[in-house]
């Protein structure tokens, strides 16, 4: 998979990219990434494509959180909210996910 830096972004790379349909991660975020997110999502979009963003990890966190108690029914709407999420962008052309510990964006072409 191809590593890009977040400066990258403001470049024809990223259109290229996406125009060729590949896979990539975004590296050099240092905080920026809701503003990286918003970028590949506003060159994906144009392109008649569809993505999904998601956080990696929510789903366990949600799923080990179902085990009881206050936690439980946080769990429990955590993951009703994930469905409804993946309900609405159902078979995306491109996932985005957020990698909140190593601070990248794996952006992974899925057609």
């Amino acid at each position: 998979m191809e590593k890009i830096h977040y400066d990258d972004l403001d470049t024809d790379k990223l259109t290229t990219l996406i125009s060729n349909r590949c896979s990539f991660e975004v590296t050099g975020l240092s905080g920026r990434m809701s503003s990286a997110v918003s970028k590949i999502e506003n060159a994906i979009e144009p392109a008649g494509l569809k993505c999904r963003i998601y956080t990696r990890g929510r789903i366990a966190a949600a799923g080990a959180s179902l085990l009881g108690g206050p936690a439980g029914v946080a769990g429990v709407v955590s993951a009703a909210g994930i469905a409804v999420h993946n309900l609405a962008t159902y078979n995306p052309d491109y996932e985005i996910a957020k990698h909140l510990v190593d601070n990248t964006l794996s952006v992974l072409y899925k057609k």
